[in-house]
């Protein structure tokens, strides 16, 4: 959730540490900050709010070529000031940053105290270096030595932690437990950061750290050890280099540009991945052969947010074409009930960041007890696209904003892809699936004609921003729709918005449904287009204001609805696809006329690494 950037070079290190932060911004933060080696000295600026408050603190010349920076979001301790990181220990020697949650924060602050330190934040990290400096001068130890020491010893939890020290002012040293730590390698010079975006502009050549794995950085070079002092070999992988894809394209918000990227996105989603000779979809990276396939009983989605709503989906495709039965689960609940790990069940585990710390946790669980686990990601090199027996990139390009918008859709897009692999290999014919890849080939330009729509969005959305509440509600394959509608209305604009099954709505929830609530019904043409019909009366005969997301000519939708929004005619298979793009632009117009901070929402994070 929080991030951190470090440089050590032949660089001025304060405008790339203050560039880097900027780059994650979009993870989500509420303080930054950070320290420079200079003159054999650290210096450190740090502030609560944005990084505007940050860079009008700092001076205009600093004179260093080694650094840390962060940007937090608030765990132990409030969004201050004093709390912000990077933290120092008492004597000013040593700085350091860190990600993630130390759980038994209680015994090593008593610890500290115990050894004579002072603190003066409320936060798990500045204990962590206030033990450093304690150990490097009772043991006479290198700051690399002193951190392998205590983590090895005394620390329980997540962290992704980067660190200097005035002894050695060239040096950064990077340890990592559950939240992701990346080596940047330059020519001359060294970085590390949490998030490929903030080395986008600086390199090509990339090291992941392992969990378990410490680094020690200088100017001309990098070792990776483990916690036992061996030296781990690590060869830097290539990844996409291409700074603009971190841009706004001239919008004024990234979560706009991201909406209207999505049938470019999408169809890359897609490209060389629709087999027209043999009617299915070639998926590489699985590491199951057909065989595999046919010996399936069971297929279980795991993924959290919007990413639990794609599964839903998914797994509604994936039991309709394979007659598998197929469910989906909130991963962080999934490891807690000690479940029952099957031999022949694919379990599927959806991430953007491919770093979503509950999941990763689950297909741990998973692996340890003998399961096969098939990743579904965004971000090539992540610890879940590592750790997974196999997988499919998304492909969708770098997601900037807090809110998924382009990877949900491709998330879709390559469970819609599974689900006719799997229905090809067990139970639809030819013909059928000659039919899915043509639908399935035809989503991205029917996302551009909703597109087109969002004149009309924009006026609905407008006309509704002052409720309190919405209500979503869809039938079988629209309930994923209303589920990711109504997420996106409720985190980007604030507004209470629930979604239910239309079927359960005389079972509670119509007590609530008032004039003052709309309603919004995703109403795709199906064989239950009359019952969902039915629940529009129901919805209509309490007064509340209906908005319609369909794709029929019913007549009765348009003589019960107030608003109704129309989307192409499609399979049921790819309609949500379709649909949920109107609903994000809903979402996205009912924000801006609120004036909400779209792209960073309060009090969430892009990338979820602590529980």
């Amino acid at each position: 959730m929080c991030g951190i950037i470090a440089y050590t070079g032949k660089q001025q290190a304060a405008p790339i540490l203050t560039a880097g932060l900027k780059q994650l911004e979009y993870r989500g933060y509420d303080s930054a900050g950070i320290t420079v080696s200079s003159r054999k000295r650290l210096r450190t600026w740090k502030s609560a709010g944005k990084l505007t408050a940050l860079q009008n603190q700092l001076p205009d010349s600093i004179n260093s070529n080694c650094g840390i920076g962060h940007t937090r979001w608030a765990t132990h301790g409030a969004p201050t000031d004093q709390n912000a990181h990077p933290h120092l220990d008492q004597n000013q020697t040593i700085s350091l940053v860190h990600n993630g949650i130390i759980e038994n924060i209680d015994t090593l602050r008593k610890s500290a105290l115990e050894a004579g330190a002072t603190l003066v934040s409320e936060t798990d990290t500045e204990v962590l270096v206030q033990l450093l400096a304690i150990a490097i001068k009772k043991h006479s130890l290198t700051l690399l030595q002193a951190l392998r020491q205590l983590l090895k010893q005394g620390v329980i939890g997540t962290y992704g932690i980067a660190a200097i020290s005035f002894d050695q002012p060239d040096t950064i040293v990077l340890a990592r437990s559950g939240s992701p730590v990346i080596i940047g390698v330059g020519d001359g010079e060294m970085l590390a950061a949490s998030d490929l975006s903030a080395l986008s502009r600086h390199t090509r050549e990339v090291v992941h750290l392992d969990d378990g794995e410490l680094a020690e950085l200088t100017p001309a070079g990098f070792e990776v050890t483990t916690m036992e002092a061996h030296r781990t070999d690590k060869t830097p992988m290539m990844v996409d280099g291409n700074p603009d894809q971190y841009d706004k394209g001239g919008h004024t918000h990234y979560l706009y540009r991201e909406i209207f990227d999505q049938p470019k996105t999408l169809a890359r989603t897609l490209s060389g991945r629709l087999d027209t000779r043999f009617n299915t979809t070639k998926l590489g990276g699985l590491n199951l052969q057909p065989s595999d396939l046919l010996k399936l009983k069971r297929v279980k989605i795991l993924g959290c947010g919007s990413a639990l709503y794609a599964g839903l989906a998914g797994a509604n495709m994936i039991e309709n074409l394979s007659r598998i039965p197929a469910d989906a689960e909130a991963a962080a609940e999934f490891r807690y009930r000690n479940p029952i790990i099957e031999p022949e069940t694919l379990y599927i585990a959806l991430s953007q960041s491919g770093e979503t710390f509950d999941t990763l946790a689950a297909i741990r669980e998973i692996q340890r007890k003998g399961g096969f686990v098939l990743g579904i990601v965004n971000s090539v090199g992540s610890t879940i696209a590592r750790e997974v027996n196999g997988g499919i990139y998304m492909h969708a390009g770098p997601e900037v904003s807090v809110a998924s918008t382009k990877a949900y859709t491709s998330m879709l897009g390559v469970l819609a892809l599974l689900a006719i692999l799997l229905g090809r290999t067990r139970d639809i014919s030819p013909q059928r699936g000659a039919q899915l890849l043509q639908e399935l080939d035809s989503v991205p330009g029917k996302i551009s004609a909703v597109l087109t729509e969002e004149p009309q969005i924009k006026a609905i959305a407008e006309t509704y921003s002052h409720a309190h509440s919405a209500f979503f509600v869809g039938r079988t394959t629209a309930y994923p729709v209303a589920l990711e509608g109504a997420q996106k209305l409720k985190e980007i604009s604030y507004i209470h918005a629930e979604a239910y099954p239309a079927s359960e709505l005389k079972h509670g929830p119509l007590a609530l449904v008032t004039a003052e609530t709309p309603c919004i019904i995703v109403l795709p043409e199906s064989d239950l287009l009359a019952k969902s019909v039915g629940s529009l009366e129901e919805i209509k005969a309490r007064g509340a204001p209906v908005i319609a997301i369909t794709d029929s000519d019913n007549k009765r939708i348009s003589q019960l609805a107030d608003h109704v929004i129309r989307t192409p005619p499609a399979d049921p298979l790819v309609q949500g696809l379709i649909m949920g793009v109107a609903l994000q632009l809903f979402a996205y117009h009912s924000a801006v006329t609120l004036g909400r901070d779209v792209d960073q929402p309060r009090n969430l994070a892009k990338s979820v690494t602590v529980e």
